[in-house]
């Protein structure tokens, strides 16, 4: 029986590199890392800094991707093509995710989206403004999502429309 994907507690094998070429998992690590160093004292942080933030704009400059260094990501974000993905650095995405190549997450002026966990987006899908994605919805490719999507929905069109709500027991 296959086991269902939590939208509360991040899968953290989901962002386990698999080998030295995997930039995607690399980012992701280099954003972690970074974030993890807030709470080091002042000369080890800003050291550390500097190599985690050459490490970043290398790691974005080969998957092609605009992460900011200080998104709200939540754990067991899959990116298995990286390219061409931007966050805004306010947006909040939940644990365990997964974002395919091209998607936008950004703000339309008026706010930033806020994304429930076990979210599975599309390629080439955008997200734009204050709208809150539920928990296990899924974007379909090149959707535009301008809307709400509610809980296990699933959403697709430009504008994104819902075209099904799934009855999801929490995993």
């Amino acid at each position: 029986m296959k086991q269902a994907i939590s939208s509360t507690e991040p899968d953290w094998r989901r962002e386990q590199i698999r080998g030295y070429w995997d930039p995607g998992r690399q980012l992701l690590r280099t954003i972690r890392r970074y974030q993890a160093i807030r709470e080091w004292p002042a000369l080890p942080r800003k050291l550390a800094g500097y190599y985690l933030v050459l490490l970043h704009r290398f790691w974005s400059v080969v998957t092609g991707a605009d992460i900011p260094l200080n998104a709200k990501i939540g754990g067991g974000l899959m990116i298995p093509h990286p390219n061409g993905i931007v966050i805004h650095p306010d947006a909040d995405i939940g644990p365990n995710c997964l974002l395919f190549q091209q998607v936008t997450v950004g703000s339309d002026g008026k706010g930033v989206p806020s994304i429930g966990g076990h979210v599975d987006i599309g390629a080439g899908a955008r997200i734009l403004g204050p709208v809150s994605i539920g928990a296990h919805a899924r974007i379909g490719a090149n959707a535009v999502v301008i809307r709400d999507v509610p809980i296990g929905g699933t959403a697709v069109g430009v504008p994104a429309r819902v075209i099904t709500v799934m009855d999801r027991q929490e995993g």
